[in-house]
């Protein structure tokens, strides 16, 4: 190679890094392990619960220990519920609060937007959401996907 060619090779290979880095080739994400995904969905839940209800959350699912699903990986649950204080919401409308809620903090696009209950998830957090509110009490429910336990 001459060294005449040199500075031409260094700017095309210089040219790709930057291609490469502009269209996220560069900078790609390790997925989190099932124990982070799990901390992770355990926070969104109660935050958002905290937002549509004024009680206290009740833990249904305390979450914590892994599910096994396959290939050496595990997956993590958690759910809760809230009281309504306005007693006056269609379980519908609990659900709507909830999804109108969460969008204010956290990036979970819908799934399955049914009649009653939304299915929700989040490819950044590897965590899904299922909405699905009783009369008079907002309930949540989550799992994380099948993830490296660490």
């Amino acid at each position: 190679m001459s060294i005449a060619r040199a500075p031409v090779q260094l700017s095309i290979m210089f040219a790709v890094a930057i291609l490469a880095t502009s269209c996220g080739l560069g900078n790609m994400k390790s997925q989190p392990t099932a124990a982070e995904a799990g901390s992770t969905l355990k926070t969104h839940i109660l935050k958002l619960l905290d937002k549509v209800s004024s009680e206290p959350a009740q833990i249904t699912d305390p979450g914590g220990r892994e599910i096994p699903c396959g290939d050496g990986k595990v997956m993590r649950t958690f759910a809760a519920t809230a009281a309504d204080n306005s007693r006056q919401r269609s379980p519908h409308t609990l659900n709507a609060r909830m999804l109108g809620a969460l969008s204010g903090f956290a990036d979970y696009h819908l799934i399955d937007p049914g009649k009653l209950e939304y299915n929700l998830a989040s490819e950044t957090t590897r965590t899904s959401l299922y909405l699905k509110s009783s009369k008079h009490k907002y309930s949540v429910s989550g799992q994380t996907g099948c993830l490296s336990r660490s």
